[in-house]
């Protein structure tokens, strides 16, 4: 049986951020890094935005100020990102602040997709160079504590200790391990939203800023906006359990590639259960397998034009004709009417944060733009750690956004660090 000194399950930001710094600190820890897919996987293959202020993708509940930019300068340090320029934002910021919204002012990189799996490769080129072991499609599928060992799909292994960090993707699996291993955890907070998707020059401030995060009343804010050669995805939730359901994403390409002219971001509500304490993976399943229903298998796609009229789009509202002058950069979401599947109270809360929205920059609601739905996130699995390190027994760590500890690459990555540093503490 092969042992290793250190197993990392997942190869994304939290991941490579771990495998990075032991190596640094004792080049000759024996590690190995699986991940269930045959690509490096995690955030930085989507879109890779980068943001390097406290505290956007920073738990408050994991992490303090201090504690948190301490570890953002390491993080930095590391990647050494081309920070993006921010032109004219005292202009939205007080025109947000006279409407009660907040505009933040984060420092901020974007890669593009393309430019993110260059990054990739360049990275697991380095881990190999290190010394590290790289295992593609090979997943993790237990871990017996007492022996020290993991079991996965092709193979037995022995570890000294383990980081599992597998992502939003991997959310029901962290579930699963942390009810087989007997660690407490509670779930009971998610965000639902929309994705919406229009001409930049509706939505202006792009321009001027990448990624502007806009909070909003009601828990409501802005989130992962994409532009220039910018398009909206599917990606596949559930499992042979629940059955698939899905939700959207957005994505955009580097400055290299050729505009596209569309803006694409998301408008979420972060939705906390309570008395009695509920599962939020279990409702976001509830909410997306009922948008699938509805939708015949996919996402729902609706014109703010249909919406306002309090009636459903059909497919001739994605047509060229009149003011509906663009199409749908994900064409396979079934026209509809999404009213019928989201929450009441969640609907509300980001119709009125779009209103204060077009305020700020008027012409979002122009009547063409396009609401997708659902888009779901689910990284609020909140373990019972037993250390600052992010340990739940004695060995096993867990990292990144699947765990709770993080809502991003760089806060992932930071998640890692701090999980690498519990091991060197304790070896």
């Amino acid at each position: 049986m092969e042992r290793f000194d250190v197993i990392i399950v997942g190869t994304g930001p939290a991941g490579l951020g771990a495998a990075f710094e032991l190596l640094r600190t004792k080049p000759s820890l024996r590690i190995l890094l699986l991940d269930k897919f045959q690509v490096s996987s995690g955030g930085l293959r989507n879109d890779c935005k980068m943001n390097f202020t406290w505290p956007i993708g920073f738990p408050l509940e994991c992490w303090d100020e201090a504690l948190g930019n301490f570890y953002l300068k390491r993080v930095e340090a590391f990647l050494q990102p081309n920070i993006m320029e921010k032109r004219n934002i005292d202009i939205y910021a007080k025109r947000a602040e006279k409407i009660g919204v907040k505009l933040l002012d984060v420092r901020q990189s974007h890669l593009g997709t393309d430019g993110g799996l260059e990054l990739i490769k360049a990275l697991i080129a380095r881990l190999s160079d290190f010394g590290a072991e790289i295992s593609l499609g090979e997943e993790m599928l237990s871990v017996e504590q007492a022996s020290k060992t993991v079991m996965t799909d092709k193979r037995t292994l022995q570890y000294g200790s383990l980081i599992v960090a597998p992502g939003r993707g991997g959310f029901a699996f962290l579930q699963r391990l942390m009810e087989d291993l007997g660690v407490d955890y509670h779930d009971n907070t998610v965000d639902i939203g929309i994705r919406i998707e229009t001409r930049e020059e509706h939505y202006s401030i792009v321009r001027d800023y990448y990624d502007p995060k806009f909070l909003f009343p009601k828990k409501t804010r802005t989130f992962c906006t994409n532009s220039h050669s910018a398009h909206v995805v599917q990606e596949r939730y559930g499992d042979q359990e629940t059955g698939p359901w899905y939700s959207v994403n957005g994505h955009a390409w580097s400055e290299q590639r050729a505009s596209n002219g569309l803006v694409n971001f998301a408008i979420l509500k972060t939705v906390t259960l309570t008395q009695p304490l509920a599962s939020g993976q279990k409702y976001a399943q509830m909410l997306g397998h009922l948008a699938a229903l509805l939708g015949g298998g996919k996402p729902i796609m609706q014109r703010i034009g249909d919406f306002r009229l309090g009636k459903r789009s059909f497919a001739d509202s994605f047509t060229d004709d009149d003011l509906y002058d663009f199409h749908p950069t994900l064409p396979s979401c079934t026209p509809g009417d999404i009213s019928l599947c989201i929450p009441a109270k969640t609907m509300r809360a980001i119709w009125n944060a779009l209103k204060l929205l077009d305020t700020v920059v008027p012409g979002v609601m122009h009547p063409s733009t396009i609401m997708y739905y659902p888009e779901i996130k689910l990284y609020a699995n909140r373990p019972s750690f037993v250390d600052e390190y992010f340990q739940v027994l004695p060995g096993i760590y867990f990292a990144g956004d699947g765990a709770g500890t993080s809502r991003g690459i760089t806060a992932a990555w930071a998640s890692g660090l701090r999980a690498a540093d519990g091991i060197l503490k304790s070896s």
